[in-house]
């Protein structure tokens, strides 16, 4: 008589199987978040691929709303740098978080109250407080008492003005050119206007800092080294 004790059938049934273990370590969120994902895939026509294509511009949007937007060059304001056509990528991020907008910066702002009810492309040549001039001697632009050499970017044959002014920007406003001063209406248009011409930081959208098309106009924007050398506001006025 075998008297070896034999385990129950019960024990060896009792084991949960490996693919039993996994299954359950999803939860019940999970499955509801992925029944959600499924019961939408259905109602819209083309299933999945429709929802992919769908999540996907809405992450443009969202993209192009909050951190970099798309802007085209309507006009000759900023030749020869950026051409009329030319696309620009604007960085929507670069003035947040308590960065301001720096002397040299192409910058994309709303001109509406103070150049007009569109988007504007311009080059900052005065920030707060900054005391700036048409012309010295030599015919430059002076800012703060420094004499500021355009010739890298000013549009071939334009002299940097021909309109003379001596302003002191408020605080929180910007002074703006296009490199195209002979077909740029900016800054120097619309003194007389209410703000002066000069443009409210909180109007700027952003920092052209790259023109992604045409392709072979592919280039990031730099900031000149010119405006490195102009000092700081408080140095010239008391």
């Amino acid at each position: 008589m075998n008297t070896e004790t034999q385990p129950p059938e019960r024990d060896r049934s009792s084991r949960p199987a490996r693919s039993e273990e996994n299954s359950d370590t999803e939860g019940p969120e999970d499955r509801s978040r992925f029944a959600l994902v499924s019961r939408v895939a259905e109602w819209l026509p083309g299933g999945r691929i429709t929802l992919s294509v769908l999540i996907c511009l809405l992450f443009l949007l969202l993209f192009s709303r909050f951190v970099i937007q798309p802007f085209e060059i309507p006009s000759r304001s900023m030749e020869s740098g950026l051409r009329i056509g030319d696309r620009v990528l604007v960085n929507r991020l670069a003035y947040r978080f308590g960065a301001e907008p720096q002397r040299g910066d192409v910058v994309v702002f709303d001109g509406t109250g103070y150049f007009g009810h569109a988007d504007y492309i311009k080059r900052v040549v005065g920030v707060g407080r900054d005391h700036v001039v048409c012309c010295d001697k030599e015919g430059r632009i002076e800012v703060n008492g420094r004499s500021v050499d355009e010739s890298t970017f000013l549009y071939s044959g334009d002299s940097p003005s021909t309109v003379s002014f001596d302003v002191v920007v408020p605080e929180g406003r910007l002074f703006v050119m296009g490199d195209h001063r002979s077909d740029s209406s900016d800054s120097r248009d619309h003194l007389g206007s209410p703000g002066g011409g000069m443009v409210p930081v909180g109007r700027v959208i952003g920092r052209a800092d790259w023109i992604a098309w045409p392709s072979g106009h592919w280039t990031h924007l730099d900031r000149p080294d010119a405006y490195a050398r102009v000092p700081a506001a408080d140095g010239v006025h008391g």
